[in-house]
């Protein structure tokens, strides 16, 4: 019996496809940069089934790549050109297994999509702070695969820090059951830690206990124009000052981005009364304080005399609100018809991020002359996209080409600022072999030892994370 006749057996005919245009959704990264192919996509309903499945294909030495929603944009998600890997996609474990109020916990399967769970947890009087532009289509086992990041990272931290528990099928095929609710719990080596952002190379996550917080009662949106980053780092120091540490979010967002969103996506314009070069959005929360639109008034009385904020606006209703947090989210998409636009997500300490601009800046205008930074991003936590947008009228292929030179140059400058090149998209095969360059030997080391101990037939996402030897 052959392999694909075996997972067959178990998951069932309907839910094994191997038809190379039914399969076409699960082999293409969303940019199209990644493209690859599949001797199967598999399709299970219950982690018994991932395990069946995960043990054929170890003891076949099938190689298998976990995917979740497939929004990637390292692709970490898709197979490699070869095609003998086999997808297991966990778009049916979709359940909400159990809920409990008290202890403010859900128990999800990996499949459940982002924007479900939030309404999951609202529905309950609760929020889950995870906020991030594909929460529509995201799976929650892959955001916790790549422990993703959003807009709210400043205040409630990474997916790692929403996770208590998980329940891993490891690559022999063996149920790792971790799906604790204990927020305290020192009994050894914490095992989820492995899991949590190891791309699906150490196992498959196929559930999870998740952290619920209290749903905020109170927020206040205000966009803000500001000179310069240097401003918004200040005006970031004076908010969480004067709030208590009630901000939430703060995200900043340059001129192009706005023109960019105004030109290519549809009811959008520029909400500020006149042109500047820099905005940030700040948002604070409270379930406390109703007071929080005097509190804004305040923040930026405080931020014009100290000559840190040229403008703003402060929208009245939850619309308004909603339609500037969307006029942020349209930034990556409204890239696209502009032609081609090279990647980085990247971190640096927040203090220094009007330098990492400024140097970024100036070392690529001197390999990509005329080119044009679309800098924006989470500065409250450090992250930026600094995405470098081919000069109005350029070659997109030729430009697209001098993607690994520009890489070096950007990834260069932020190593030397002790920053990541990676903070919230995760390496996929997009960044492994720059891993070499900016880990020590020691950590690459570890992480190697790591993965030829839990995989030693190396099956689980292979060509992933880890640089090639």
């Amino acid at each position: 019996m052959s392999v694909i006749e075996s997972i067959t057996e178990v998951v069932g005919e309907k839910n094994v496809i191997t038809d190379e245009t039914d399969m076409q959704g699960f082999l293409v990264e969303w940019r199209d940069k990644y493209v690859g192919r599949s001797r199967a996509v598999v399709l299970p309903k219950t982690t018994e089934e991932v395990s069946k499945v995960v043990k054929i294909c170890a003891d076949t030495k099938t190689p298998i790549v976990p995917q979740g929603g497939n929004t990637s944009l390292v692709g970490g998600s898709i197979p490699f050109d070869a095609g003998d890997e086999i997808i297991i996609s966990l778009k049916r474990m979709n359940n909400i297994r159990t809920v409990d109020t008290k202890g403010g916990t859900l128990t999800v399967e990996a499949g459940c999509i982002l924007a479900d769970l939030q309404n999951k947890a609202e529905e309950l009087g609760y929020m889950f702070p995870l906020r991030i532009g594909s929460e529509g289509s995201c799976q929650i086992g892959g955001n916790i695969s790549t422990n993703a990041g959003g807009v709210q990272v400043l205040h409630y931290g990474n997916t790692r820090e929403q996770i208590l528990g998980l329940e891993v099928v490891l690559p022999d095929g063996q149920i790792w059951d971790g799906l604790t609710n204990l927020r305290k719990n020192n009994t050894g080596y914490d095992l989820k830690h492995l899991f949590i952002g190891g791309e699906g190379t150490l196992g498959i996550v196929t559930a999870a206990v998740v952290k619920m917080y209290p749903r905020p009662k109170y927020q206040q949106l205000a966009m803000i124009a500001v000179p310069d980053p240097t401003a918004a780092v200040e005006l970031l120091g004076l908010a969480r000052e004067m709030s208590g540490d009630q901000v939430t979010a703060m995200e900043i967002i340059p001129r192009i981005a706005i023109d960019l969103v105004v030109k290519h996506v549809d009811g959008f314009s520029d909400p500020m009364p006149d042109r500047y070069d820099w905005q940030v959005l700040v948002e604070l929360s409270s379930s406390a304080s109703d007071n929080l639109h005097d509190l804004m008034q305040e923040i930026l009385e405080r931020g014009f005399e100290d000559e840190i904020i040229l403008d703003a606006i402060v929208p009245a209703s939850d619309t308004q609100q909603q339609k500037l947090w969307a006029l942020r989210e349209e930034i990556s998409g409204a890239q696209k018809p502009e032609g081609g636009s090279i990647k980085h997500d990247i971190s640096v300490p927040v203090a220094d991020i009007p330098e990492f601009i400024q140097r970024a800046d100036a070392a690529l205008q001197e390999v990509i002359p005329g080119f044009r930074p679309v800098t924006f991003g989470h500065i409250g936590d450090g992250n930026l996209h600094y995405n470098p947008l081919q000069p109005e009228g350029a070659d997109k292929a030729e430009y697209l080409a001098k993607w690994e030179s520009v890489n070096r140059v950007v990834h260069d400058i932020v190593h030397d600022m002790n920053g990541s090149i990676s903070a919230e998209h995760g390496i996929g095969r997009m960044k492994k072999n720059e891993m070499a360059r900016y880990k020590s030997a020691a950590e690459l080391d570890l992480m190697r030892k790591i993965k030829s101990v839990i995989d030693p037939a190396n099956i689980m996402n292979p060509g992933k994370l880890l640089p090639d030897e």
